[in-house]
């Protein structure tokens, strides 16, 4: 059972809003596109890491990859080189419900999620249509808010089936992550889209979430929320695949543009993951000609020295999972709700078990009951706060008694 922003009204003196809205300060209202929201906003995407310990090993990854390296900014407007039709970064597309799915072949059909896909036969790939690069195709179907990622991919048969070497599914409003041990469309077996700079996010004044990028070596491994390695190389020297790096708090961002600012901003508040082997400190983005490559270049005075390794194992709620809020659950979250026993200031807890008495019920959207009079219901995030707002993120019925 989910609840998003329903008025709910009780039969009895308790009124109260139902939303969704993220517990704790330390998530932010998650990326939105095409009225998808890009993962929970609790996901370790959209969770800050401004405050979190280094890594011990941090100075040694900044090393690794380059500490007199410079940031790139790995998108921007035109193509590279000029005249070859190469848009600079990686594209998406945006498809309704009714897309049709067409067939999909994978060379790693073992660690692929199998078609149909609903990609347009003009869909655009990373690098453009004659590209020998990484051909990435991005398909987010605004209907079910599922994203498809797919990487070295060709249309076959003016686009009425695709040939990738993998591919993968995601869910934009679950937490689950790739099976244990397999890629994705990205090398780190992470998806790729809620990691890119968009323009839009950036002229809006802030980007609330990690970004992408990549390193010329990686280790032999992996850390959460990465599920797969790209490398033969075991020293402990060599960035593990996931690994998130944050710009420093001191980075003075006096002197940069404000959109470039916002940027900046971001590294500082979400950081970035590792998510692919490539050239040093290449920040991934979206290709769009609103997009000023000489204010971007100003990213370029950023140095590998100014970012450091973070830590987020504490944030971990569960391997599987990209969740960074636990609730935990007690015998004594119980509490009984009858139509005179409940004010609008009570305060419900995370995995309150809420037994509804007999002369109560709950209504969301057109008088359709969420819960009703005798219902017992689990909320896993939920707390009411002074002013009466009922906080709802999640709530699974009680299994029927015996």
């Amino acid at each position: 059972m989910r609840f998003l922003r329903h008025t709910a009204s009780l039969v009895g003196p308790l009124a109260l809003v139902v939303g969704l809205i993220p517990l704790g300060a330390s998530v932010s209202l998650a990326q939105q596109i095409a009225g998808c929201s890009v993962f929970p906003a609790d996901s370790i995407w959209n969770t800050r890491v401004d405050a979190l310990p280094l890594d011990p090993a941090s100075a040694t990854y900044v090393g690794t990859i380059g500490s007199a390296n410079n940031l790139h900014p790995d998108f921007g407007s035109g193509d590279w080189p000029p005249g070859s039709g190469s848009p600079i970064g990686i594209p998406f597309v945006v498809v309704p419900a009714s897309q049709p799915a067409v067939p999909v072949s994978f060379l790693y059909a073992d660690e692929s999620d199998p078609g149909p896909y609903p990609i347009p036969p003009d869909a655009p790939i990373e690098g453009g249509a004659a590209s020998n690069g990484d051909r990435h195709v991005l398909v987010v179907e605004s209907g079910s808010c599922t994203l498809y990622e797919m990487f070295y991919s060709f249309p076959l048969g003016g686009g009425s089936s695709w040939s990738a070497d993998s591919g993968a599914v995601f869910d934009l409003d679950s937490y689950a992550l790739r099976p244990d041990s397999w890629t994705s469309a990205d090398a780190a077996g992470l998806p790729i889209l809620p990691g890119l700079v968009r323009y839009e996010e950036v002229a809006a004044g802030a980007i609330g979430h990690a970004l992408r990028f990549t390193a010329p070596q990686t280790r032999r491994a992996y850390v959460w929320p990465a599920r797969h390695f790209a490398s033969s190389l075991t020293g402990p020297e060599y960035p593990p695949m996931g690994q998130r790096f944050r710009l420093r708090a001191e980075f003075d961002l006096g002197g940069f543009s404000p959109r470039i600012q916002v940027i900046l901003q971001a590294l500082k508040e979400y950081g970035m993951m590792l998510a692919d082997n490539g050239s040093a400190w290449f920040l991934s983005g979206v290709p769009d000609e609103r997009w000023d490559n000489d204010e971007l270049r100003e990213l370029r005075s950023v140095a590998g020295s100014d970012f450091e390794a973070v830590d987020v194992s504490s944030l971990m709620v569960d391997t599987d999972s990209s969740r960074t809020t636990p609730a935990v659950c007690t015998a004594a979250d119980q509490l009984t709700v009858m139509d005179t026993s409940v004010t609008a200031t009570e305060a419900f807890n995370a995995c309150d078990e809420i037994l509804v008495g007999p002369n109560v019920s709950v209504f969301g959207p057109s008088g359709h009951a969420v819960f009703n009079a005798g219902n017992g219901v689990v909320f896993s995030d939920l707390a009411v706060f002074p002013d009466g707002t009922l906080e709802v993120v999640t709530g699974l019925p009680l299994p029927p008694e015996s």
